[in-house]
Protein backbone atom coordinates (compact mmCIF):
# COMPACT_ATOMS: atom_id res chain seq x y z
CA UNK A 1 0.00 0.00 0.00
CA UNK A 2 2.78 2.46 0.89
CA UNK A 3 4.59 1.58 -2.34
CA UNK A 4 1.55 2.46 -4.45
CA UNK A 5 1.16 5.79 -2.60
CA UNK A 6 4.84 6.55 -3.17
CA UNK A 7 4.62 5.67 -6.88
CA UNK A 8 1.46 7.73 -7.23
CA UNK A 9 3.18 10.68 -5.56
CA UNK A 10 6.25 10.31 -7.80
CA UNK A 11 4.02 10.13 -10.88
CA UNK A 12 2.22 13.32 -9.84
CA UNK A 13 5.55 15.09 -9.30
CA UNK A 14 6.88 13.93 -12.68
CA UNK A 15 3.75 15.07 -14.52
CA UNK A 16 3.86 18.43 -12.71
CA UNK A 17 7.47 18.88 -13.83
CA UNK A 18 6.46 18.03 -17.39
CA UNK A 19 3.49 20.42 -17.25
CA UNK A 20 5.71 23.17 -15.83
CA UNK A 21 8.25 22.59 -18.61
CA UNK A 22 5.53 22.60 -21.25
CA UNK A 23 3.96 25.76 -19.81
CA UNK A 24 7.37 27.49 -19.81
CA UNK A 25 7.97 26.47 -23.44
CA UNK A 26 4.54 27.76 -24.40
CA UNK A 27 5.10 31.03 -22.53
CA UNK A 28 8.46 31.50 -24.25
CA UNK A 29 6.98 30.71 -27.67
CA UNK A 30 4.32 33.39 -27.10
CA UNK A 31 6.97 35.85 -25.93
CA UNK A 32 9.14 35.27 -29.01
CA UNK A 33 6.32 35.29 -31.55
CA UNK A 34 4.85 38.71 -30.70
CA UNK A 35 5.36 40.77 -33.87
CA UNK A 36 7.58 43.59 -32.59
CA UNK A 37 9.70 41.30 -30.40
CA UNK A 38 10.11 38.88 -33.29
CA UNK A 39 11.27 41.69 -35.59
CA UNK A 40 13.69 42.95 -32.94
CA UNK A 41 15.24 39.51 -32.58
CA UNK A 42 15.52 39.04 -36.35
CA UNK A 43 17.27 42.39 -36.73
CA UNK A 44 19.69 41.68 -33.90
CA UNK A 45 20.48 38.24 -35.30
CA UNK A 46 21.02 39.74 -38.75
CA UNK A 47 23.18 42.64 -37.58
CA UNK A 48 26.89 42.07 -38.30
CA UNK A 49 27.78 42.71 -34.62
CA UNK A 50 24.51 41.28 -33.18
CA UNK A 51 24.27 44.53 -31.24
CA UNK A 52 21.85 47.19 -32.43
CA UNK A 53 21.15 50.72 -31.31
CA UNK A 54 17.62 51.89 -30.67
CA UNK A 55 17.92 54.20 -33.70
CA UNK A 56 18.75 51.23 -35.96
CA UNK A 57 15.77 49.28 -34.64
CA UNK A 58 13.51 52.32 -34.91
CA UNK A 59 14.50 52.82 -38.55
CA UNK A 60 13.86 49.22 -39.54
CA UNK A 61 10.75 48.38 -37.51
CA UNK A 62 7.49 50.10 -38.42
CA UNK A 63 6.62 50.99 -34.82
CA UNK A 64 7.34 54.04 -32.73
CA UNK A 65 10.47 54.18 -30.60
CA UNK A 66 8.52 53.90 -27.34
CA UNK A 67 6.86 50.65 -28.47
CA UNK A 68 10.22 49.21 -29.52
CA UNK A 69 11.82 50.22 -26.23
CA UNK A 70 8.94 48.62 -24.32
CA UNK A 71 9.49 45.33 -26.16
CA UNK A 72 13.27 45.52 -25.64
CA UNK A 73 12.64 45.85 -21.91
CA UNK A 74 10.26 42.87 -22.01
CA UNK A 75 12.95 40.78 -23.71
CA UNK A 76 15.49 42.03 -21.16
CA UNK A 77 13.25 41.03 -18.23
CA UNK A 78 12.92 37.57 -19.80
CA UNK A 79 16.73 37.32 -19.89
CA UNK A 80 16.90 37.08 -23.68
CA UNK A 81 18.45 40.47 -24.42
CA UNK A 82 20.52 42.90 -22.46
CA UNK A 83 21.75 46.43 -22.93
CA UNK A 84 25.47 46.62 -23.64
CA UNK A 85 27.17 49.98 -23.15
CA UNK A 86 30.21 51.35 -24.96
CA UNK A 87 31.87 54.60 -23.97
CA UNK A 88 31.33 56.66 -27.11
CA UNK A 89 31.24 59.90 -25.12
CA UNK A 90 34.07 61.38 -27.15
CA UNK A 91 32.27 60.73 -30.44
CA UNK A 92 29.38 62.98 -31.26
CA UNK A 93 26.11 61.59 -32.62
CA UNK A 94 27.06 57.96 -32.05
CA UNK A 95 25.13 55.59 -29.82
CA UNK A 96 26.60 54.20 -26.63
CA UNK A 97 23.83 51.73 -25.72
CA UNK A 98 23.26 48.64 -27.81
CA UNK A 99 20.88 45.72 -27.47
CA UNK A 100 22.09 42.14 -27.93
CA UNK A 101 21.48 38.58 -26.79
CA UNK A 102 22.54 37.17 -23.44
CA UNK A 103 23.95 33.68 -22.93
CA UNK A 104 20.52 32.53 -21.70
CA UNK A 105 18.96 34.30 -24.67
CA UNK A 106 21.13 32.39 -27.13
CA UNK A 107 20.09 29.12 -25.46
CA UNK A 108 16.42 30.06 -25.75
CA UNK A 109 16.80 31.21 -29.35
CA UNK A 110 18.57 27.94 -30.16
CA UNK A 111 15.78 25.89 -28.52
CA UNK A 112 13.20 27.74 -30.61
CA UNK A 113 15.18 27.41 -33.88
CA UNK A 114 15.95 31.11 -34.32
CA UNK A 115 19.68 30.54 -34.75
CA UNK A 116 19.19 28.47 -37.89
CA UNK A 117 17.98 31.65 -39.56
CA UNK A 118 21.04 33.79 -38.74
CA UNK A 119 22.52 33.57 -42.28
CA UNK A 120 19.19 34.57 -43.85
CA UNK A 121 18.67 37.37 -41.31
CA UNK A 122 22.17 38.65 -42.16
CA UNK A 123 21.45 38.60 -45.89
CA UNK A 124 18.19 40.52 -45.38
CA UNK A 125 19.95 43.01 -43.10
CA UNK A 126 22.76 43.57 -45.59
CA UNK A 127 20.34 44.15 -48.48
CA UNK A 128 18.13 46.60 -46.56
CA UNK A 129 18.43 50.22 -47.67
CA UNK A 130 19.65 52.33 -44.75
CA UNK A 131 19.71 56.04 -44.06
CA UNK A 132 22.98 57.89 -43.50
CA UNK A 133 22.26 58.04 -39.75
CA UNK A 134 21.66 54.27 -39.57
CA UNK A 135 24.84 53.56 -41.53
CA UNK A 136 26.73 55.80 -39.09
CA UNK A 137 25.19 53.94 -36.14
CA UNK A 138 25.94 50.60 -37.78
CA UNK A 139 29.63 51.57 -38.02
CA UNK A 140 29.83 52.89 -34.44
CA UNK A 141 32.22 51.21 -31.99
CA UNK A 142 30.43 48.63 -29.87
CA UNK A 143 31.11 46.72 -26.69
CA UNK A 144 32.15 43.10 -26.97
CA UNK A 145 29.55 40.38 -26.59
CA UNK A 146 30.33 37.56 -24.15
CA UNK A 147 32.40 34.85 -25.87
CA UNK A 148 29.65 32.22 -25.59
CA UNK A 149 27.15 34.53 -27.30
CA UNK A 150 29.55 35.58 -30.04
CA UNK A 151 30.56 31.99 -30.76
CA UNK A 152 26.95 30.77 -30.87
CA UNK A 153 26.08 33.38 -33.49
CA UNK A 154 29.09 32.81 -35.77
CA UNK A 155 28.56 31.19 -39.15
CA UNK A 156 30.48 30.74 -42.39
CA UNK A 157 29.72 33.83 -44.45
CA UNK A 158 29.84 33.44 -48.23
CA UNK A 159 32.59 35.35 -49.96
Amino acid sequence: MQTSLLLSSMSDTASEGFEDSFAEQQRMRELLSQETRHLILQLILGHPAHLTSLAELDYMIPKNEAAILDQLETLQKAGILDAYVHDNASTRDLPSKFWGPTERGVEILYEHNFLRGVPVARAVYEETEKSERVRRHEAAPRPTLPDAVREALEFEEPE
